[in-house]
Protein backbone atom coordinates (compact mmCIF):
# COMPACT_ATOMS: atom_id res chain seq x y z
CA UNK A 1 0.00 0.00 0.00
CA UNK A 2 2.21 2.77 -1.08
CA UNK A 3 0.26 6.70 -1.62
CA UNK A 4 1.88 9.44 -2.46
CA UNK A 5 1.78 12.84 0.22
CA UNK A 6 -0.47 14.40 -2.34
CA UNK A 7 -3.12 11.48 -1.96
CA UNK A 8 -3.29 11.04 1.30
CA UNK A 9 -3.25 14.77 1.88
CA UNK A 10 -6.71 14.82 -0.31
CA UNK A 11 -7.88 11.52 1.38
CA UNK A 12 -7.37 13.26 4.70
CA UNK A 13 -9.12 16.43 3.59
CA UNK A 14 -12.20 14.72 2.27
CA UNK A 15 -12.48 12.86 5.52
CA UNK A 16 -12.47 15.48 7.85
CA UNK A 17 -14.48 17.72 5.41
CA UNK A 18 -17.19 14.99 5.93
CA UNK A 19 -17.08 14.56 9.52
CA UNK A 20 -17.74 18.56 9.17
CA UNK A 21 -20.72 18.60 6.42
CA UNK A 22 -22.34 15.79 8.18
CA UNK A 23 -22.44 17.18 11.61
CA UNK A 24 -22.83 20.97 11.16
CA UNK A 25 -25.33 20.63 8.14
CA UNK A 26 -26.72 17.29 7.98
CA UNK A 27 -27.04 17.35 11.57
CA UNK A 28 -25.84 13.05 11.63
CA UNK A 29 -24.31 12.55 15.08
CA UNK A 30 -20.65 12.72 15.49
CA UNK A 31 -20.31 8.45 16.04
CA UNK A 32 -21.53 7.79 12.41
CA UNK A 33 -19.96 10.67 10.84
CA UNK A 34 -16.59 9.61 12.34
CA UNK A 35 -17.09 5.75 11.53
CA UNK A 36 -17.88 7.07 7.92
CA UNK A 37 -14.55 9.28 7.77
CA UNK A 38 -13.07 5.89 8.76
CA UNK A 39 -13.52 4.10 5.52
CA UNK A 40 -13.67 7.34 3.25
CA UNK A 41 -9.98 7.89 4.40
CA UNK A 42 -8.96 3.93 4.39
CA UNK A 43 -10.67 3.17 0.85
CA UNK A 44 -9.25 6.45 0.03
CA UNK A 45 -5.67 4.81 0.22
CA UNK A 46 -6.35 1.45 -1.08
CA UNK A 47 -6.09 0.26 2.26
CA UNK A 48 -7.71 -3.45 2.62
CA UNK A 49 -11.21 -3.81 3.83
CA UNK A 50 -9.90 -6.13 6.40
CA UNK A 51 -7.40 -3.72 7.23
CA UNK A 52 -9.93 -0.92 7.83
CA UNK A 53 -12.04 -3.41 10.11
CA UNK A 54 -9.35 -4.31 12.32
CA UNK A 55 -7.60 -0.83 12.76
CA UNK A 56 -11.38 0.57 13.47
CA UNK A 57 -11.56 -2.35 16.11
CA UNK A 58 -8.69 -1.77 17.46
CA UNK A 59 -8.89 1.88 17.64
CA UNK A 60 -12.16 1.94 18.89
CA UNK A 61 -11.31 -0.43 21.77
CA UNK A 62 -7.78 1.23 22.97
CA UNK A 63 -10.10 4.26 23.63
CA UNK A 64 -12.53 2.46 25.47
CA UNK A 65 -9.81 0.95 27.74
CA UNK A 66 -8.41 3.95 29.00
CA UNK A 67 -11.32 6.38 29.25
CA UNK A 68 -14.10 4.23 29.28
CA UNK A 69 -14.17 4.06 33.71
CA UNK A 70 -13.44 7.63 33.71
CA UNK A 71 -16.44 8.94 31.52
CA UNK A 72 -18.53 6.92 32.98
CA UNK A 73 -17.66 7.74 36.99
CA UNK A 74 -17.39 11.48 35.42
CA UNK A 75 -20.64 11.68 34.23
CA UNK A 76 -22.16 9.68 36.92
CA UNK A 77 -20.82 12.47 39.71
CA UNK A 78 -22.23 15.40 37.63
CA UNK A 79 -25.39 13.71 37.36
CA UNK A 80 -25.25 13.28 41.41
CA UNK A 81 -24.39 17.02 42.06
CA UNK A 82 -27.03 18.38 40.05
CA UNK A 83 -29.65 16.38 41.48
CA UNK A 84 -28.62 16.75 45.51
CA UNK A 85 -28.58 20.23 44.63
CA UNK A 86 -25.00 20.93 46.01
CA UNK A 87 -23.84 22.74 42.91
CA UNK A 88 -26.63 25.93 43.82
CA UNK A 89 -24.82 25.46 47.69
CA UNK A 90 -21.82 25.83 46.22
CA UNK A 91 -22.96 28.91 43.77
CA UNK A 92 -24.78 30.42 47.09
CA UNK A 93 -21.13 29.71 48.89
CA UNK A 94 -19.18 31.50 46.37
CA UNK A 95 -21.47 34.25 46.18
CA UNK A 96 -21.10 34.94 49.99
CA UNK A 97 -17.51 34.69 50.10
CA UNK A 98 -16.94 36.98 46.98
CA UNK A 99 -19.45 39.40 48.14
CA UNK A 100 -22.42 40.72 45.98
CA UNK A 101 -19.87 43.19 44.69
CA UNK A 102 -18.08 40.70 42.48
CA UNK A 103 -21.51 39.13 41.76
CA UNK A 104 -20.20 37.89 38.12
CA UNK A 105 -16.74 36.96 39.28
CA UNK A 106 -18.57 34.75 41.72
CA UNK A 107 -20.60 33.11 39.01
CA UNK A 108 -17.14 32.52 37.07
CA UNK A 109 -15.45 31.06 40.01
CA UNK A 110 -19.25 28.77 40.39
CA UNK A 111 -18.57 27.86 36.88
CA UNK A 112 -14.99 27.12 37.18
CA UNK A 113 -15.49 24.58 39.79
CA UNK A 114 -18.83 23.12 38.97
CA UNK A 115 -17.80 22.61 35.18
CA UNK A 116 -15.28 20.32 36.72
CA UNK A 117 -17.45 16.90 37.11
CA UNK A 118 -20.02 18.97 35.25
CA UNK A 119 -20.37 19.05 31.22
CA UNK A 120 -20.81 23.08 30.15
CA UNK A 121 -24.15 22.47 28.63
CA UNK A 122 -26.13 20.48 31.94
CA UNK A 123 -24.02 23.31 34.39
CA UNK A 124 -25.33 25.93 32.73
CA UNK A 125 -28.78 24.11 32.63
CA UNK A 126 -28.33 24.08 36.32
CA UNK A 127 -27.33 27.55 37.51
CA UNK A 128 -28.86 29.78 34.86
CA UNK A 129 -31.57 29.97 37.45
CA UNK A 130 -29.21 31.88 39.57
CA UNK A 131 -28.34 34.60 36.95
CA UNK A 132 -31.45 36.61 36.70
CA UNK A 133 -32.10 37.30 40.92
CA UNK A 134 -28.63 37.41 41.54
CA UNK A 135 -28.48 40.39 38.88
CA UNK A 136 -31.79 42.05 39.94
CA UNK A 137 -30.48 41.65 43.53
CA UNK A 138 -27.14 43.51 42.99
CA UNK A 139 -27.93 45.80 39.84
CA UNK A 140 -25.31 43.83 37.48
CA UNK A 141 -26.52 43.29 33.96
CA UNK A 142 -27.58 40.29 32.99
CA UNK A 143 -25.20 39.74 30.01
CA UNK A 144 -22.31 40.16 32.32
CA UNK A 145 -23.80 37.44 34.57
CA UNK A 146 -24.80 35.31 31.76
CA UNK A 147 -21.63 35.36 30.05
CA UNK A 148 -19.16 34.91 33.24
CA UNK A 149 -20.86 31.94 34.33
CA UNK A 150 -20.91 30.38 30.83
CA UNK A 151 -17.23 30.91 30.07
CA UNK A 152 -16.21 29.93 33.70
CA UNK A 153 -17.88 26.46 32.45
CA UNK A 154 -15.94 26.48 29.10
CA UNK A 155 -13.24 27.47 29.96
CA UNK A 156 -12.69 23.96 31.72
CA UNK A 157 -14.94 22.03 29.32
CA UNK A 158 -12.09 21.95 26.67
CA UNK A 159 -9.39 21.35 29.00
CA UNK A 160 -10.03 18.87 31.81
CA UNK A 161 -10.43 15.39 31.44
CA UNK A 162 -13.44 13.64 32.36
CA UNK A 163 -14.59 16.02 29.60
CA UNK A 164 -14.85 13.58 26.34
CA UNK A 165 -12.71 16.46 23.95
CA UNK A 166 -9.67 16.09 26.66
CA UNK A 167 -10.47 12.18 27.53
CA UNK A 168 -10.01 11.34 24.28
CA UNK A 169 -7.38 13.49 23.23
CA UNK A 170 -5.29 12.17 25.93
CA UNK A 171 -6.04 8.91 25.14
CA UNK A 172 -4.95 8.88 21.43
CA UNK A 173 -1.94 11.44 21.92
CA UNK A 174 -1.05 9.14 24.91
CA UNK A 175 -0.97 11.67 28.02
CA UNK A 176 -1.22 10.92 31.44
CA UNK A 177 -4.84 11.94 32.86
CA UNK A 178 -4.14 12.89 36.17
CA UNK A 179 -1.03 15.31 34.60
CA UNK A 180 -3.54 16.73 32.04
CA UNK A 181 -6.29 17.58 34.51
CA UNK A 182 -3.61 19.42 37.24
CA UNK A 183 -2.22 21.60 34.28
CA UNK A 184 -5.23 21.60 32.06
CA UNK A 185 -6.77 23.82 35.70
CA UNK A 186 -3.76 25.61 35.77
CA UNK A 187 -4.19 27.25 32.17
CA UNK A 188 -8.10 27.24 32.27
CA UNK A 189 -7.66 30.07 35.15
CA UNK A 190 -6.32 32.73 32.38
CA UNK A 191 -9.11 31.61 30.29
CA UNK A 192 -11.82 32.12 33.14
CA UNK A 193 -10.55 35.48 34.06
CA UNK A 194 -10.26 36.94 30.51
CA UNK A 195 -13.49 35.38 29.71
CA UNK A 196 -15.50 37.63 32.72
CA UNK A 197 -13.53 40.52 32.25
CA UNK A 198 -14.73 40.58 28.37
CA UNK A 199 -18.09 39.78 29.76
CA UNK A 200 -17.55 43.23 32.44
CA UNK A 201 -16.90 45.32 29.71
CA UNK A 202 -18.49 44.45 26.48
CA UNK A 203 -22.22 43.65 28.41
CA UNK A 204 -22.13 46.70 31.03
CA UNK A 205 -24.20 49.28 28.13
CA UNK A 206 -26.47 46.55 27.06
CA UNK A 207 -30.04 46.23 28.32
CA UNK A 208 -31.64 43.03 28.68
CA UNK A 209 -35.28 42.18 29.39
CA UNK A 210 -35.84 39.97 32.64
CA UNK A 211 -36.24 36.34 31.47
CA UNK A 212 -37.17 33.80 33.80
CA UNK A 213 -35.21 30.65 33.51
CA UNK A 214 -36.31 27.57 33.78
CA UNK A 215 -35.85 25.20 37.11
CA UNK A 216 -34.57 21.64 35.97
CA UNK A 217 -33.62 20.69 39.60
CA UNK A 218 -35.68 20.19 42.88
CA UNK A 219 -35.09 22.24 45.66
CA UNK A 220 -35.01 20.15 49.15
CA UNK A 221 -35.39 20.99 52.09
CA UNK A 222 -32.12 18.80 53.08
CA UNK A 223 -29.60 20.34 50.90
CA UNK A 224 -26.17 19.68 51.79
CA UNK A 225 -23.95 21.45 53.79
CA UNK A 226 -20.92 23.53 51.78
CA UNK A 227 -18.95 20.89 52.86
CA UNK A 228 -20.33 17.93 51.60
CA UNK A 229 -21.13 19.89 48.81
CA UNK A 230 -17.44 20.62 47.91
CA UNK A 231 -15.86 17.31 48.95
CA UNK A 232 -17.08 15.31 45.49
CA UNK A 233 -15.61 17.83 43.59
CA UNK A 234 -12.14 18.64 45.65
CA UNK A 235 -11.26 15.13 47.02
CA UNK A 236 -10.78 13.56 43.71
CA UNK A 237 -8.63 16.63 42.62
CA UNK A 238 -6.57 16.41 45.82
CA UNK A 239 -5.80 12.57 45.32
CA UNK A 240 -5.09 13.19 41.58
CA UNK A 241 -2.68 15.81 42.42
CA UNK A 242 -0.50 13.56 45.28
CA UNK A 243 -0.04 11.07 43.04
CA UNK A 244 1.25 12.96 40.16
CA UNK A 245 3.43 15.42 42.24
CA UNK A 246 4.43 13.53 45.53
CA UNK A 247 8.26 12.11 45.32
CA UNK A 248 8.74 9.57 47.84
CA UNK A 249 11.40 7.21 47.83
CA UNK A 250 10.11 3.84 47.64
CA UNK A 251 12.62 1.90 49.86
CA UNK A 252 11.07 4.69 52.75
CA UNK A 253 7.91 4.90 51.42
CA UNK A 254 6.30 1.42 51.17
CA UNK A 255 3.07 1.36 51.13
CA UNK A 256 2.32 4.85 51.76
CA UNK A 257 3.37 5.38 48.03
CA UNK A 258 1.06 2.20 46.91
CA UNK A 259 -1.43 3.57 48.59
CA UNK A 260 -0.99 7.30 47.13
CA UNK A 261 -0.99 5.54 43.61
CA UNK A 262 -4.01 3.88 44.11
CA UNK A 263 -6.20 6.58 45.59
CA UNK A 264 -4.59 8.90 42.84
CA UNK A 265 -5.59 6.90 40.19
CA UNK A 266 -8.38 8.83 38.27
CA UNK A 267 -10.40 6.13 38.45
CA UNK A 268 -10.31 5.74 42.06
CA UNK A 269 -10.09 9.22 42.49
CA UNK A 270 -13.64 9.68 40.79
CA UNK A 271 -15.49 6.48 42.55
CA UNK A 272 -14.33 8.39 45.67
CA UNK A 273 -16.21 11.45 44.70
CA UNK A 274 -19.32 9.71 43.53
CA UNK A 275 -19.33 7.80 46.68
CA UNK A 276 -18.83 11.44 48.68
CA UNK A 277 -21.90 12.83 46.53
CA UNK A 278 -24.33 10.38 48.07
CA UNK A 279 -23.49 11.32 51.35
CA UNK A 280 -24.78 15.08 50.15
CA UNK A 281 -28.17 13.68 50.98
CA UNK A 282 -30.15 12.23 53.33
CA UNK A 283 -32.76 9.43 52.72
CA UNK A 284 -32.11 8.12 49.68
CA UNK A 285 -34.83 6.42 47.61
CA UNK A 286 -34.26 3.35 45.73
CA UNK A 287 -35.98 4.34 43.05
CA UNK A 288 -34.44 7.26 42.58
CA UNK A 289 -30.60 6.40 42.97
CA UNK A 290 -31.38 3.54 40.32
CA UNK A 291 -32.81 5.93 38.03
CA UNK A 292 -29.69 8.99 38.58
CA UNK A 293 -27.23 6.05 38.33
CA UNK A 294 -28.92 4.68 34.78
CA UNK A 295 -28.91 8.82 33.55
CA UNK A 296 -25.42 8.71 34.27
CA UNK A 297 -24.33 5.45 32.38
CA UNK A 298 -27.38 6.44 29.21
CA UNK A 299 -25.05 9.68 29.41
CA UNK A 300 -21.94 8.42 29.25
CA UNK A 301 -23.02 6.00 26.50
CA UNK A 302 -23.43 8.84 24.07
CA UNK A 303 -20.54 10.29 24.99
CA UNK A 304 -18.40 6.87 24.80
CA UNK A 305 -19.67 6.17 21.28
CA UNK A 306 -18.18 9.56 19.98
CA UNK A 307 -14.71 8.86 21.35
CA UNK A 308 -14.58 5.99 21.17
CA UNK A 309 -14.71 6.40 17.27
CA UNK A 310 -12.47 9.45 17.49
CA UNK A 311 -10.12 6.39 18.29
CA UNK A 312 -11.28 4.66 15.54
CA UNK A 313 -10.72 7.45 13.44
CA UNK A 314 -6.90 8.32 14.38
CA UNK A 315 -6.14 4.25 14.52
CA UNK A 316 -6.72 4.39 10.22
CA UNK A 317 -5.12 7.30 9.74
CA UNK A 318 -2.16 5.63 11.82
CA UNK A 319 -2.34 2.85 9.60
CA UNK A 320 -2.00 5.15 6.11
CA UNK A 321 1.79 6.46 7.66
CA UNK A 322 0.41 9.89 7.46
CA UNK A 323 3.37 11.00 9.41
CA UNK A 324 5.69 10.00 7.41
CA UNK A 325 3.93 11.47 4.51
CA UNK A 326 4.22 14.84 6.60
CA UNK A 327 7.84 14.53 7.78
CA UNK A 328 8.98 14.17 4.08
CA UNK A 329 6.76 16.54 2.63
CA UNK A 330 6.64 19.69 4.83
CA UNK A 331 8.07 20.98 7.30
CA UNK A 332 6.26 21.19 10.52
CA UNK A 333 8.92 21.06 12.90
CA UNK A 334 9.02 24.40 13.17
CA UNK A 335 5.22 24.73 14.50
CA UNK A 336 5.45 22.82 17.45
CA UNK A 337 2.59 23.31 19.68
CA UNK A 338 1.29 26.31 17.03
CA UNK A 339 0.03 23.26 14.18
CA UNK A 340 -2.49 21.60 16.65
CA UNK A 341 -3.95 24.43 17.87
CA UNK A 342 -4.69 25.66 14.49
CA UNK A 343 -6.09 22.72 13.12
CA UNK A 344 -8.49 22.24 16.16
CA UNK A 345 -9.35 26.01 16.16
CA UNK A 346 -9.99 25.58 12.43
CA UNK A 347 -12.66 22.60 12.82
CA UNK A 348 -14.06 24.09 15.95
CA UNK A 349 -15.36 27.21 13.96
CA UNK A 350 -16.18 25.02 11.03
CA UNK A 351 -18.35 22.57 12.58
CA UNK A 352 -19.54 23.73 16.00
CA UNK A 353 -18.37 20.81 18.32
CA UNK A 354 -15.06 20.99 20.47
CA UNK A 355 -15.55 17.62 21.47
CA UNK A 356 -15.55 17.03 17.56
CA UNK A 357 -13.18 19.26 16.75
CA UNK A 358 -10.06 18.06 19.48
CA UNK A 359 -10.84 14.37 19.03
CA UNK A 360 -10.37 14.61 14.84
CA UNK A 361 -7.60 17.06 15.49
CA UNK A 362 -5.86 14.44 17.91
CA UNK A 363 -6.15 11.61 15.29
CA UNK A 364 -4.33 13.78 13.06
CA UNK A 365 -1.70 15.29 15.02
CA UNK A 366 -1.17 11.87 16.67
CA UNK A 367 1.14 10.10 13.93
CA UNK A 368 2.78 14.13 13.32
CA UNK A 369 4.04 13.91 17.01
CA UNK A 370 7.85 12.95 16.31
CA UNK A 371 7.49 15.71 13.18
CA UNK A 372 6.38 18.28 15.49
CA UNK A 373 8.97 17.81 18.41
CA UNK A 374 5.85 16.66 20.53
CA UNK A 375 7.08 13.37 21.09
CA UNK A 376 7.90 13.33 24.70
CA UNK A 377 5.58 13.03 27.72
CA UNK A 378 5.70 16.79 28.06
CA UNK A 379 5.38 17.68 24.11
CA UNK A 380 2.21 15.18 24.40
CA UNK A 381 0.59 16.98 27.48
CA UNK A 382 1.66 20.39 25.58
CA UNK A 383 0.45 19.06 22.37
CA UNK A 384 -3.24 18.20 24.65
CA UNK A 385 -3.78 21.70 26.30
CA UNK A 386 -2.78 23.65 22.77
CA UNK A 387 -5.85 21.81 21.33
CA UNK A 388 -7.65 22.32 24.01
CA UNK A 389 -7.37 25.97 23.26
CA UNK A 390 -8.04 25.51 20.00
CA UNK A 391 -11.44 23.54 21.17
CA UNK A 392 -12.24 27.04 22.49
CA UNK A 393 -12.70 29.11 19.59
CA UNK A 394 -14.68 30.06 18.05
CA UNK A 395 -18.22 29.34 19.57
CA UNK A 396 -21.20 30.94 17.55
CA UNK A 397 -24.30 29.70 15.71
CA UNK A 398 -23.04 26.29 15.25
CA UNK A 399 -22.20 25.29 18.59
CA UNK A 400 -25.13 23.46 20.62
CA UNK A 401 -23.56 25.36 23.71
CA UNK A 402 -24.10 28.73 22.21
CA UNK A 403 -27.92 28.05 22.23
CA UNK A 404 -28.38 26.70 25.41
CA UNK A 405 -27.02 29.95 26.71
CA UNK A 406 -29.08 32.28 24.60
CA UNK A 407 -32.40 30.18 25.52
CA UNK A 408 -31.79 29.84 28.96
CA UNK A 409 -30.06 33.65 29.46
CA UNK A 410 -33.02 34.98 27.74
CA UNK A 411 -30.18 37.15 25.07
CA UNK A 412 -30.86 37.64 21.51
CA UNK A 413 -28.47 36.39 18.89
CA UNK A 414 -26.54 39.80 17.90
CA UNK A 415 -25.74 40.04 22.16
CA UNK A 416 -24.73 36.91 21.93
CA UNK A 417 -22.46 36.95 18.92
CA UNK A 418 -20.74 40.61 20.65
CA UNK A 419 -20.48 38.94 23.84
CA UNK A 420 -19.86 35.33 24.63
CA UNK A 421 -18.34 34.60 20.91
CA UNK A 422 -15.48 37.26 21.09
CA UNK A 423 -15.19 36.29 24.70
CA UNK A 424 -14.08 32.45 23.24
CA UNK A 425 -11.83 34.22 20.78
CA UNK A 426 -9.99 35.73 23.96
CA UNK A 427 -10.61 32.70 25.91
CA UNK A 428 -8.35 30.66 23.04
CA UNK A 429 -5.93 33.08 22.61
CA UNK A 430 -4.94 33.56 26.13
CA UNK A 431 -5.21 29.65 26.75
CA UNK A 432 -2.29 29.07 24.34
CA UNK A 433 -0.25 32.28 25.31
CA UNK A 434 -0.07 30.20 28.72
CA UNK A 435 0.14 26.99 26.74
CA UNK A 436 3.12 28.06 24.93
CA UNK A 437 5.08 29.81 28.19
CA UNK A 438 4.13 26.49 29.89
CA UNK A 439 6.33 24.96 27.10
CA UNK A 440 9.42 27.00 27.86
CA UNK A 441 9.42 25.14 31.40
CA UNK A 442 8.97 21.79 30.48
CA UNK A 443 10.78 21.52 26.93
CA UNK A 444 13.82 23.41 27.91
Amino acid sequence: MTNSFLQVLIVLSIGIAAIVVLTARYHIHAFFALFIACFIVGLGVQMPGEMIIVSVKDGFGNIMKSLGFIIVLGTTLGVLLEYTGSTKVMAAFILKKVGERHAAFAMSITGFIVGLPIFCDSGYIVLSGLTNPIAKRTGVSAVIMSVSLATGLFSVHCLIPPHPGAAAAAGTIGVDVGKLMLAGILVAIPALIIGHLWAGYAGKKIKTVSHEAIATIETFKDQPSVIRSFLPVVVPIILIAVKSFLVIEKDIAGWWLSLFNFLGDPVIALSVGVMLAFNCKRNWKKEALGKLLSEGTEKAGGILVIIGAGGAFGAVLAATNIGGHFSAAASLSSMGILFPFLLTFMLKTAQGSSTVAIITAASVVQPLLHTLGLESDNGKLLCVLSMGAGSMMISHANDAYFWVIAKFSGLDMKTMLRVYSVATIFMGLITFLMVYLLSFILIP
